[in-house]
């Protein structure tokens, strides 16, 4: 028998604030968020932004919730718990920008990694064009790192057709620390590309996957929100989270008619 004593260990996990929207397919959004924390030790702490109606395939509709509930959810987790890193996932509209801009200035020194969340993977827009505008202004000078990937820096960057190194040099003004994601692209090795506010690049390359994904940029941030909440360096935080990222889509799965979904716990994860 178990004594209540071993029951009632403290924790000692890191905890993640996770501001994010909610995807019912379970692909990405908070769950993502939640499973890849896990997997790195950490504790989430997931605070709703936006309700979606999606599946494995593309968004047909989504809701902000009312930024007051947002707000109300942000404090208490802080009142209560060592928030240790801020992940941020799905915004959508302008007054939820605003609204998690003042949580996060409420905690600062803590490392806030922002996902600009602007399309889904299928394609369908989860947030007006003006979002990633505000984004771009008012949150990633707040950042320890944003992770956009290319379509999305270019969205952020106001460049079109721009190249990862062009949409950095812009966004480098904005923000310390920038991983442009190249798992859109159609080359036999995906670059992802580490750029620093001080000159400082680094790419990091892996073998592309056959298929297409949902969710493995929420998985991505949050693997790298957990290791940074671990007292990673920010490098090796990067490569740590795109290697357990790559893992989670080489042993990805098809429950659905759609794209694949990264498998973030390994089977026996409950044994």
């Amino acid at each position: 028998m178990v004594s209540s004593q071993a029951m009632n260990t403290p924790n000692s996990r890191p905890i993640v604030l996770c501001l994010s929207g909610h995807d019912p397919s379970g692909g990405a959004g908070l769950q993502a968020d939640i499973e890849a924390l896990l997997a790195q030790g950490c504790h989430a702490a997931p605070a709703v932004t936006a309700l979606t109606v999606q599946d494995t395939r593309d968004v047909s509709d989504f809701r902000v919730l009312d930024p007051a509930w947002v707000l109300a959810q942000a404090e208490a987790v802080i009142a209560d718990l060592p928030v240790a890193a801020i992940k941020l996932g799905m915004l959508g509209s302008l007054e939820m920008v605003d609204t998690v801009t003042g949580i996060v200035r409420r905690r600062p020194g803590v490392p806030l990694v922002c996902d600009p969340v602007l399309r889904a993977g299928g394609g369908g827009a989860l947030g007006r064009d003006e979002v990633a505008q505000a984004i771009r202004e008012r949150l990633l000078p707040l950042c320890r790192i944003a992770t956009p990937n290319l379509p999305e820096a270019r969205l952020l960057a106001e460049l079109p057709e721009g190249s990862a190194d062009a949409c950095a040099e812009r966004l480098l003004e904005h923000c310390e620390h920038l991983l442009i994601t190249g798992g859109h692209g159609d080359e036999s090795e995906v670059h992802n590309r580490l750029y620093a506010r001080d000159g400082d690049r680094q790419t990091f390359t892996c073998v592309r996957l056959p298929g297409s994904y949902h969710g493995s940029g929420c998985t991505l941030a949050s693997a790298l929100a957990g290791r940074l909440a671990l007292g990673e360096e920010l490098a090796s935080a990067v490569r740590s989270a795109l290697d357990y990222t790559w893992r989670t889509l080489r042993d990805a799965e098809a429950p659905g008619r759609g794209q694949y979904l990264p498998r973030r716990l390994p089977l026996d994860f409950a044994n």
